[in-house]
């Protein structure tokens, strides 16, 4: 959520910047203004009425202590005046919070200047491209094709227990899948990331700190009886450990790893497209977040970035990075990063991580503040990334790794799997 301090003082720029999004209501804008400015003029006269009636009661004792009852019974009506004005106007501050609230939560970050402009992924741009596409041997075969043939993964199980979207990964499927995950988290904490195990379901005020809530509410799965959200990323419990906190600023950098399962409404499509792995309701995801002062943001950001190339370059799959334009930038993100591998088999990019700012927007949602060395009181900067998710890496990895032998596994995962080759 942009600050209100931000947007007074910024509105113009703030106005330019959302215009990259394609996000054109400034009439938004300025009824947040304007709202403030009541907020702000109404909490003063309430301040004031307060002042006076802590005068009053004061007065009005020293009065009765004195003999001139009169004036101090002038004075008690006075004061139950005050009573009936401060009531009003804290009813009025209360409406006037929550239409500003409202208000707010539909604005989305402002994206940073590097961000390019642009409506569609069409209009994402290629920052660079990383290792060779390999050549595969005639009759290469799509990963829901290979998981068929050595009896990896069973589709068609899943759909029969839970439905489309909920796949069954099976002998050394799984091991592999497991694999995978416990290599992504060593490499995360060897970096300095902090394993952490968090809650796979998120109460309302988690949702709504980190920007699921209002936005994606249809995108998530949502337990009616408890009022609880199962999460469609770790970003949402990680991140939520630090709300309504303050820190200190000798506690920064923060930065935490952890795998859950993601769960996600959104993929009700069907085709070619979106076939085997390409798109789950239920996924297995590593991921890493950082809480960072604003002076060290950017390079943290730069840090996360070269970190997952690290990590795909250990895989040795061909990859690139993108970009992302403002009308394909996630709703809270000031700037994201995606990291997207070549299936072969398939003749696509597949999207396995996206590296995130979101600068203050985050915290201005979670009231997560530090204190620097002076005293003062900021906002931490958040970020987050994908490291990795798990359906499309291991997409990729069975197809581009596929020999008439069978599927090498890299190298690196061996000691992890326990065996060098599915055959």
């Amino acid at each position: 959520m942009l600050s209100l301090k931000y947007l007074r003082e910024n509105k113009s720029d703030a106005i330019q910047g959302l215009a990259k999004r394609n996000f054109t209501d400034t009439a938004l804008i300025d009824q947040i203004i304007s709202l403030d400015q009541k907020r702000r003029k109404t909490q003063s006269q309430l301040d004031e009425l307060l002042a006076e009636a802590n005068t009053i009661a004061k007065q009005i004792g020293q009065l009765f202590k004195t003999g001139k009852a009169d004036e101090a019974q002038a004075l008690k009506e006075r004061s139950g005046e005050i009573k009936k004005q401060s009531k009003a106007l804290q009813e009025e501050l209360q409406s006037t919070e929550r239409e500003l609230q409202e208000a707010r939560v539909q604005v989305p970050n402002v994206p940073k200047s590097i961000v390019p402009a642009g409506s569609t992924e069409e209009d994402n741009e290629v920052v660079r491209n990383e290792g060779e596409i390999p050549t595969l041997m005639e009759g290469a075969l799509p990963h829901w094709e290979l998981a068929k043939k050595y009896d990896l993964i069973d589709f068609d199980l899943g759909s029969k227990i839970t439905g489309a979207g909920f796949p069954v990964y099976k002998g050394k499927g799984a091991r592999l899948q497991r694999a995978l995950i416990n290599y992504f988290l060593d490499h995360n904490t060897s970096a300095g990331y902090q394993e952490t195990q968090v809650p796979h379901l998120v109460n309302e005020d988690s949702a709504y700190g980190t920007g699921q809530l209002p936005d994606k509410e249809g995108q998530m799965y949502h337990v009616t009886g408890d009022n609880l959200y199962l999460i469609p990323t770790a970003e949402v419990p990680l991140t939520n450990i630090y709300r309504n906190e303050l820190l200190e600023e000798r506690q920064l950098p923060i930065a935490l790893t952890g795998y859950t399962p993601c769960f996600r409404r959104e993929a009700g499509s069907y085709g070619a497209h979106v076939r085997g792995l390409n798109r789950l309701h239920q996924f297995d995801k590593v991921e890493i977040v950082r809480f960072e002062t604003p002076e060290r943001s950017e390079a943290a950001l730069e840090e996360m970035i070269s970190h997952v190339e690290s990590l795909l370059k250990t895989l040795h799959l061909p990859y690139r990075i993108l970009r992302l334009c403002g009308g394909d930038l996630g709703f809270t993100s000031a700037l994201t990063y995606d990291f997207e591998l070549f299936s072969t088999a398939q003749n696509k990019w597949l999207e396995i991580s996206s590296v995130s700012t979101f600068e203050s927007y985050q915290a201005e949602r979670l009231q997560l503040r530090y204190r620097t060395a002076d005293g003062s009181k900021q906002l931490v900067h958040t970020l987050n990334g994908s490291s990795l998710a798990l359906p499309r890496v291991l997409a990729a990895l069975l197809e581009n790794c596929q020999t008439p032998e069978g599927i090498i596994i890299p190298e690196a995962l061996v000691p992890y799997t326990g065996f060098k080759r599915i055959d």
